[in-house]
């Protein structure tokens, strides 16, 4: 019997349905904190069964740009980073920008680079800073290129509860990180306190009270020694008499 269940239950997990398809670009930030720095890695899977992907490009935002962009080396694979005039400048922490990094591109090297089929890669980017608002939608449309020509373009951004067929790579930044592991800062030493009149006196003293009771003493048995001399001299002069 339990040998039939067990039989039953492996043959219903083979019928079940695959679930919706997670297997997309996507992006994986290392920091969503307002107004930080942050390592994006944009994880690329191969769907297809006969083709390998041998390119990948990511579009970056124009509305909140960023100021820095600069990519991580991959084996095998070239990066292109590309700046283009914004529509509009910008106002950005200060800096007016009238252009920015707008799209970065791997091409790969050569076929054994190739991600193959069941196969993924992972390509890195250090961008900031980000929004400064917490809660702004960064959205970062990818194009997948695959080796027979396919271009799949991962660029629709969710508008409901419902996932998209081509999901976007989304980030949302979050509330800046507080500063409590800052080094606090060092106050500055307490002057020392001066000692009083009476500390003074009392520090002084005891030394001095030691001197006069050995000097004391000194002079008690130099006195001893002066009458035991005197007292020794007399008893000489007797005996001759």
């Amino acid at each position: 019997m339990r040998r039939t269940l067990v039989l039953v239950a492996l043959g219903a997990l083979v019928a079940l349905p695959a679930g919706p398809a997670s297997a997309h670009v996507r992006v994986v930030p290392e920091s969503t904190a307002a107004g930080g720095w942050s390592a994006l890695t944009f994880r690329v899977p191969t769907e297809s069964d006969t083709a390998s992907t041998v390119a990948l490009s990511v579009e970056l935002p124009s509305d909140v740009p960023f100021l820095s962009v600069s990519t991580r080396p991959v084996p095998g694979w070239t990066a292109t980073l590309e700046r283009a005039p914004l529509p509009e400048p910008v106002d950005f922490y200060g800096t007016t920008l009238t252009e920015a990094p707008a799209r970065v591109t791997w091409t790969v090297d050569d076929a054994q680079s190739a991600v193959a089929p069941g196969q993924f890669q992972e390509f890195e980017i250090s961008v900031g800073p980000l929004p400064e608002d917490a809660g702004t939608v960064v959205v970062l449309p990818a194009e997948q290129t695959y080796s027979d020509g396919t271009v799949v373009r991962w660029a629709d951004v969710a508008t409901g509860d419902g996932e998209p067929e081509h999901p976007a790579p989304v980030l949302v930044v979050t509330e800046a990180e507080d500063e409590a592991g800052a080094a606090a800062p060092v106050a500055a030493p307490a002057e020392p306190e001066r000692p009083s009149a009476s500390g003074t006196v009392a520090a002084t003293s005891r030394p001095d009270g030691l001197a006069r009771a050995l000097g004391g003493a000194g002079l008690l048995l130099g006195a001893a020694a002066v009458v035991i001399a005197l007292v020794g001299r007399r008893s000489t002069t007797e005996g001759r008499k």
